[in-house]
């Protein structure tokens, strides 16, 4: 099972490095991670997302709440809203330009570069979305691709 977890941290350097280094040892695979500034000056916050069971859910969080630059670390498995980001670079030619341009529309995606053979694709949305739209992608040629990893804020 999939835990999307956040931990806010004091925004200092190597922070970041500690985080992953307890990851390693402990042997948790990072399916996703996201850091950016939070809404606190001088705390970031990090959207990590792992596979496991709870046990392996609570072992991460417990760990996580030793570092002493982690200031809080909280599950986001309830009601949440989460998006992810994704740049992709398709080889378009003008036979094909139209229906790779179709098809980032269908997506609600931008074309954020053009070349005589290639776009570029800015896509948001669930990981789903940036997945399904990569499969049909894939086929005309996907040159170049970067995802943000997901980011995630609780409802209410």
């Amino acid at each position: 099972m999939r835990h999307t977890i956040v931990a806010l941290m004091e925004d200092k350097p190597g922070v970041l490095n500690r985080v992953a280094n307890l990851f390693r040892r402990r042997g948790f695979n990072i399916d996703s991670l996201a850091v950016g500034h939070s809404e606190t000056p001088g705390i970031s916050r990090m959207t990590v997302v792992v596979t496991g069971d709870d046990r392996t859910l609570e072992q991460v969080a417990k760990q996580l709440h030793k570092l002493v630059n982690v200031t809080k670390v909280f599950d986001l498995d309830g009601a949440n809203v989460s998006r992810e980001l994704a740049l992709v670079k398709v080889h378009a030619t003008p036979a094909n330009r139209s229906e790779v341009i179709g098809l980032a529309n269908i997506f609600r995606s931008n074309i954020v570069d053009v070349s005589p053979e290639s776009l570029i694709i800015e896509i948001t949305g669930t990981e789903d979305k940036v997945d399904s739209l990569l499969e049909l992608l894939r086929p005309y040629g996907v040159q170049e691709l970067t995802r943000t990893g997901i980011l995630a804020l609780a409802r209410g």
